[in-house]
Formats: structure tokens, C-alpha cells, sequence
């Protein structure tokens, strides 16, 4: 399957939540979805702990970097580690409202500057032979989406992406916080879908509060390419990615959430061997009971013990003794 099908379900680049434990956490659930990573710097990567910035589990396949920048040749240089690193993909941030990425003169600001993304992805092309893929936002600030996304997509395709996950939201960069522009900014799809008949050529993918399977079979029934889940996978990663492969790629790949924890076992025991700490994996597994009998306890027995000296998958397998037995009462 090519790296454009597997874009038909993506979970989000989410600073501090999609690391490699959470990838290879969402990996077992789903064995077709394109993983992202959290958003590394171009500086961070190659100035910096390449191998903790960018290290992951071959188990992570498809999996896309998520880098943020401006300077062309930088981010040619950190394409070039990455693609060493063994990724999938290298995609350009252009939709964190972020104030430290506003700093950087990158991420949703550049929302500003179609020119200076084009050169960065044109510099980042030849420096890779992998898909280069951008993320960006409908508009920032006093923008006039409806001008300012169409002219932006046909300046940065014109350097070559042929793939762009849309945020389809406004980033405000002033007066609002980064939580508050997940959801403050009213959501327009319906300009990300004239986007489809507009650029049929381009892979488009739709972002923003999409929180259900059924959503997302929407939108590409509508004709999108591809649909990118968020917040929705990871705090409720049941209810995305179990039947993620079936709905979404047609493939016959199941498995339940036990036996996810169950699966997640050997890893947590790998983890802890080399010197880690088993609440850095749970951390991203406390909702994959959401909504269901024992959810609570499941949440609270991690919550309270995984970070413990000494803790370890047993810890694990103690919570999820505590669904077993609700749901068989």
C-alpha cells in the first residue's frame, strides 16, 4: 500500500502526546493509519539529540516527521537526518499557533509567506527522495480564508507537494491561545471541500474536530483524500483506530482493546529493562477504555501507580484486571 493510501486515516501531530510510545501503542490498533510524530524543530534536529528527537519502533510503519522551520537550508539538513532515520515522510508545520513557534517564524505564521514556504519545500525535495507533505490552516488572523487558501495551495504545489492536511480552521495568532484556537475559530469544511473540486490533481486531507469513524467516512465519501483525527484518537483511541482498518482501508485487521494491552506487554517489559518508566507508555493509553464499564478504574489504578517506584506491565495488567471484572459483573 502506498504512503497516499495509508493518508486516507491519519492521526495528528500533537506536541507532547505523539511520541514514540503513543505511536506504537496506536500501531497495534491500527496496522494501515499514518502515524505522525510530535513537531520536532529543523535547530532541534540537527543541532541537537537526533537519536532521542527522532528515534522510533520499525513496529511504527507508515510513520510521517512533522518538521518546523523556515530556513530552507536547515530544513534541507534535518530533511536529509530524518530521511537517514528511516521516516516514511517529511511533513512542514505551517498550522501550530504556537507563541514559541511564532518566535521561530514558523508554524501557522507562515500561513503569511506561500513564497518562503515554497522555497523551504523546494529545498527540502532535493534534499529527500521521500514525499515532502505540508499542514496547514485555512488563514491566520484578519485573513480572508476563501483568498488566501486557494492562492497559498497553488503556490506551494507549484514547488511540488502534491499532499496538504488542512486544519480547517483559522489560526489567531493574536488573542487567542493555542488551546483556545483548537476550538474557538469556527470550523469551515465546506472550504476544504471546494478545495477537492478546485486542485483535483492534489492529495487533500481534512483536520479539525473530527471525533468519529463515521465523520470521517463522510468526508471521504465527499471526495476528500484523506481525513487526520486528533485529540479524538488519542483520548478515545478505541473508538478511532480498532475499526479503523476494516471501515477505512477494507482490510480484515481486528483486535480489541484487551488484547491491545495485552500486546502492549512485551514492550512496557523492553521499556523498563533499558531504564525507562512504565507511566511514560500508560500515559497514553488511559482512555482506551472510554465510556466503557471499569474505564474509570483502569484510569485511576494507572493514574495513581504507574509512575511508582518499581512500577511495570504487571501495574498494567492489574488495571485491566479491574475492566475484566466490571464487565463481567
Amino acid at each position: 500500500m502506498q504512503i497516499n493510501q495509508h493518508a486516507r486515516l491519519s492521526t495528528a501531530p500533537m506536541m507532547d502526546w505523539t511520541d514514540r510510545h503513543c505511536r506504537y501503542f496506536h500501531r497495534l490498533m491500527s496496522r494501515q493509519a499514518l502515524l505522525y510524530t510530535e513537531m520536532v524543530t529543523a535547530p532541534a534536529v540537527v543541532l541537537g539529540d537526533t537519536d532521542r528527537l527522532l528515534r522510533f519502533n520499525a513496529q511504527e510503519h507508515p510513520v510521517a516527521v512533522q518538521l518546523g522551520g523556515s530556513e530552507p537550508a536547515l530544513l534541507a539538513e534535518a530533511t536529509q537526518i530524518a530521511t537517514a532515520a528511516g521516516y516514511d515522510e517529511v511533513n512542514l508545520n505551517c498550522g501550530c499557533p504556537s507563541d514559541r513557534v511564532q518566535s521561530g517564524r514558523f508554524g501557522a505564521i507562515l500561513m503569511t509567506e506561500p513564497d518562503l514556504v515554497a522555497a523551504c519545500v523546494t529545498a527540502m525535495q532535493d534534499a529527500t527522495h521521500l514525499p515532502v507533505t505540508v499542514k496547514c490552516r485555512i488563514g491566520v488572523d484578519d485573513q480572508d480564508p476563501a483568498q488566501v487558501l486557494p492562492d497559498f495551495l497553488e503556490r506551494v504545489a507549484g514547488a511540488g507537494v502534491t499532499r496538504f492536511t488542512i486544519h480547517a480552521r483559522k489560526a489567531w495568532l493574536q488573542g487567542l491561545s493555542p488551546k483556545e484556537n483548537r476550538d474557538i475559530p469556527p470550523l469551515d469544511y465546506d472550504l476544504v471541500l471546494a478545495m477537492r473540486d478546485r486542485f483535483p490533481d492534489l492529495h487533500l486531507s481534512v483536520n479539525g474536530g473530527i471525533d468519529s469513524l463515521d465523520l470521517a467516512e463522510d468526508f471521504l465519501a465527499k471526495g476528500l483524500d484523506g481525513v487526520m483525527v486528533g485529540r479524538a484518537a488519542y483520548h478515545d483511541p478505541s473508538a478511532i483506530l480498532l475499526d479503523a482498518d476494516r471501515r477505512i482501508f477494507g482490510t480484515d485487521h481486528a483486535i480489541t482493546a484487551h488484547e491491545a494491552v495485552m500486546q502492549m506487554v512485551p514492550y512496557v517489559d523492553a521499556h523498563i529493562a533499558q531504564g525507562g518508566r512504565l507511566h511514560q507508555i500508560t500515559r497514553h493509553m488511559l482512555g482506551l477504555f472510554q465510556g466503557r464499564p471499569g474505564a474509570r478504574m483502569w484510569r485511576r489504578h494507572l493514574s495513581e501507580n504507574a509512575s511508582r517506584d518499581g512500577a511495570s506491565s504487571q501495574t498494567m495488567l492489574d488495571a485491566l484486571a479491574f475492566v475484566t471484572q466490571v464487565a463481567a459483573e
